[in-house]
């Protein structure tokens, strides 16, 4: 039943994007309602993403340091660590995690909000595709304004382990920068970006598609938030094993 009811909402997916992904009947609409995606869902995100990525960078750098205290290892290998740390999982993976919370419940209220109010029907009836037009700006949106989250989340995850270093006695200020720079695969960074991309299609797209056939009042649209991050979280998971198989193999 758990399968046959899986499949049936892959296939309903798939259905839908096939109507958000066609040409805009419109494209200077597109245009603008695309910018203004951009500054709803990504511009304001970024305040979230410098809080989040200070403080992870930071409690990276110390556990790093209270772990892997040994002789035996060079004292650069805390900024190596961090580094790595940073941009193959946390700046795109654990990243997006956050914002399928933020952008994909906020993606879902809004377009639930609309279909049981009845403005997506109201639209439908104009002979408009509500999909397109409500969809398509938003995914575009937040795929262009991802790899921009991703440098803000990267760059502010090193600072926080630099704040660390310059701020305690744990780690010196010249072996953390030392270890930032050591052995860099230019690689690692292009490897974040990509897999954001694909994130940033899956966290909006899914929570636009359970806020459009959302059915009923406010308690369906909460519970259709809900799914959205939910579901979203998990493909995301299930996309980054499958992304790190390819990638970095």
């Amino acid at each position: 039943m758990l399968l046959s009811h899986s499949i049936s909402s892959f296939g309903k997916y798939c259905l839908f994007l096939s109507r958000v992904f066609n040409r805009p009947n419109r494209w200077n609409v597109f245009l603008n309602r695309t910018i203004f995606e951009i500054t709803k869902l990504g511009v304001d995100s970024i305040q979230l993403v410098i809080i989040i990525s200070l403080f992870i960078g930071s409690v990276i750098a110390i556990q790093m340091q209270l772990n892997i205290a040994s002789p035996l290892i060079p004292a650069y290998a805390v900024g190596l660590a961090t580094r790595d740390i940073v941009l193959l999982e946390f700046s795109n993976s654990i990243l997006c995690l956050i914002l399928a919370g933020k952008v994909g419940s906020s993606i879902a209220s809004e377009i639930g909000t609309m279909r049981v109010t009845e403005q997506i029907d109201a639209i439908d009836i104009m002979g408009v595709n509500s999909a397109n037009f409500l969809v398509l700006p938003k995914i575009t949106g937040f795929i262009l304004f991802m790899p921009v989250l991703v440098a803000f989340c990267i760059a502010t995850s090193f600072l926080g382990g630099f704040l660390v270093a310059v701020f305690t006695d744990i780690i010196s200020v010249s072996r953390y920068v030392y270890g930032l720079q050591a052995m860099f695969n230019e690689w690692y960074v292009w490897y974040g970006f990509i897999k954001s991309l694909f994130f940033a299609f899956i966290i909006s797209s899914v929570a636009s598609y359970f806020g459009y056939y959302v059915k009923g009042g406010a308690l369906e649209v909460g519970k259709a938030s809900t799914n959205a991050v939910v579901t979203s979280s998990i493909m995301i998971l299930l996309l980054d094993v499958i992304l790190t198989k390819l990638l970095l193999q």
